[in-house]
């Protein structure tokens, strides 16, 4: 009978802490390694079997995913806020925080955060990226108003020398951010304006492009979700809510997709000024 261990790994930048259970509960390695695909290769061939893995959903999980696929191993994403939720530990080191994880892994505990399609994430990623440079040539723009302001200006002309040189600046970032944003649009029209789910979500009324682009890639297929009620709950469409002593408080919740949350309330204010 094929021996299965479930390893619980403590993923940081530059080495990761991994612990190893047997399928009783025993630990049978624990070690810290550097962050060398060798190196993870190693620890894990030196235990010959079925190895099943969990890691947080830290910003490396993808090449850790990809060299343990590739070593036939299994690797879930630990949802982090749901583990600390479970699993809360007074004392808090790497090799704690492995067991736990490989503990949680072993008895079925991991709450699970969904893993981004192969062939999806990086463009995801690239479309992540275009949201993030909006917001920093916003800024870049915010930036040459306040400097006007300062002068009570309406013309950057009117402004002393180094104050001149701050917004020519600060022009000059939002016009370079402006040529990054439009070859990103370039390249993601390519890859994705003929999907079919794509020109689906194009029907709907008020949603664009962009929208539906966003849709399409932080869905990553309907058929993840149990029902509709943890569709809209994952897009932050649904209130948070806090009821005790027979007082009922609803609040803005933050768990979910702010992704789509943005995608979904531009697309309700843009089919409300159609009408």
């Amino acid at each position: 009978m094929e021996t299965i261990y479930y390893t619980g790994i403590d993923q940081h930048k530059r080495n990761s802490q991994l612990t190893t259970l047997d399928a009783d509960g025993g630990i049978v390695r624990s070690s810290k390694v550097k962050n060398n695909p060798d190196a993870i290769r190693a620890y894990f061939r030196t235990l010959p079997g079925t190895h099943m893995a969990t890691t947080e959903t830290t910003t490396g999980w993808y090449w850790m995913n990809d060299l343990l696929r590739a070593e036939g191993a299994q690797l879930s994403l630990a949802h982090a806020k749901y583990v600390k939720a479970i699993s809360y530990a007074k004392v808090k080191t790497d090799k704690v925080d492995a067991l736990t994880l490989a503990q949680l892994l072993r008895i079925g505990m991991i709450p699970e955060a969904h893993k981004i399609s192969d062939e999806l994430r990086d463009v995801r990623d690239t479309l992540r990226t275009r949201l993030h440079l909006v917001e920093k040539h916003t800024s870049a723009i915010n930036s040459v108003h306040r400097v006007l302001e300062k002068f009570n200006a309406t013309d950057v002309e009117q402004l002393p020398e180094l104050f001149r040189l701050q917004t020519d600046l600060h022009t000059e970032r939002a016009e370079l951010i402006t040529r990054q944003i439009k070859t990103i649009d370039q390249t993601l029209n390519g890859r994705l304006l003929d999907s079919e789910d794509v020109q689906r979500l194009l029907w709907i009324p008020g949603i664009g492009r962009l929208n539906a682009f966003t849709i399409y890639l932080e869905v990553d297929g309907m058929d993840r979700f149990e029902s509709v009620k943890n569709f809209h709950s994952y897009c932050r469409l649904v209130p948070g809510a806090s009821n005790s002593g027979g007082k009922t408080r609803q609040s803005s919740s933050k768990a979910g997709n702010r992704y789509l949350k943005m995608a979904f309330s531009h697309a309700a204010t843009r089919a409300i000024h159609r009408r």
